[in-house]
């Protein structure tokens, strides 16, 4: 199991703990476990987060 898949399983688990229960409930670990996936997937070198981060710079004349 790579890191992106613990990322993801500890996104939900951590949801379901946070808020237990309805539709919100449901959002709230779906975000966390999005949030997860992508963690673990750009420690993995999966994704490049350095982009967004960055930020700035475009626009600029």
């Amino acid at each position: 199991m790579n890191t992106a898949s613990l990322g993801l399983i500890a996104g939900l688990l951590l949801g379901v703990a946070a808020a237990a229960g309805g539709f919100t409930g449901f959002l709230v670990a779906l975000v966390l476990g999005a949030v997860g996936y992508v963690l673990g997937g750009a420690r993995d070198g999966d994704f490049d987060l350095s982009a967004l981060l960055r930020g700035g710079g475009r626009g600029r004349g």
